[in-house]
């Protein structure tokens, strides 16, 4: 399972389904509020909590982030997904030769798009 990322309207359920989700499987759900303030130093850290413990992350409205940022965050997660998709135990990432990671981890992503002061994703 490697996450996801639901878009639609503000107001309309999207980080409640993926914390509903969450508890149905009996994982934790950790939602993080992004903005433009946010660095890929720290997007870095939170997907190292997220790998050693195994939880589940939402980046709830994504596309906040300066689109420099998402560029190195995408790689970010597909090296994360990488790891998994091998089952690795351990993995070399951002600066960690040997990060420990839990195959439970994953990533979501929810955007409302068409609104000021966002970025407009690539599909």
């Amino acid at each position: 399972f490697f996450g996801g990322a639901p878009a639609g309207p503000a107001g309309t359920g999207k980080t409640e389904t993926t914390k509903d989700m969450g508890r149905t499987l009996g994982v934790f759900v950790v939602v993080t509020n992004c903005s433009d303030q946010h660095r890929f130093r720290d997007m870095a850290k939170i997907f190292k909590g997220l790998c050693m413990s195994g939880l589940w992350g939402c980046f709830d409205e994504f596309n906040r982030i300066d689109a420099e940022v998402l560029s190195v965050i995408a790689q970010q997660i597909l090296q994360i997904q990488n790891a998994i998709r091998a089952r690795l135990n351990v993995f070399e990432f951002e600066g960690t030769a040997a990060l420990p990671i839990k195959w439970t981890c994953n990533c979501f992503i929810t955007m409302n798009p068409g609104y000021a002061g966002r970025s407009e994703l690539p599909d």
